[in-house]
């Protein structure tokens, strides 16, 4: 039995019409890449600079006490979390 154009399991009906079909971007958006670099080198700036003044300066933010370690880690994480989306 002879099978009809349209129906073959390789073709579609955008092909079978003559339109093209999108593709997927390849490319970075030019934001991504430093959002990311800068969130991660902010988040290890934010504990570093924790870890050095928190004696005697309470930088950098005093009210926060130990906290200030979870800000460093919610920015690294979200630089992290960029990642996914490099090509």
């Amino acid at each position: 039995m002879s099978e009809s154009k349209s129906s073959k399991p390789g073709k579609n009906k955008r092909e079978a019409q003559g339109v093209p079909t999108p593709q997927q971007s390849s490319v970075n958006p030019r934001w991504l890449v430093p959002t990311m670099l800068t969130l991660m080198l902010a988040g290890l700036a934010w504990i570093v600079t924790y870890y050095l003044t928190s004696q005697n300066l309470g930088l950098p933010i005093p009210a926060l006490g130990n906290w200030n370690l979870l800000v460093g880690f919610v920015l690294i994480i979200a630089g992290f979390s960029l990642t996914t989306r490099w090509k």
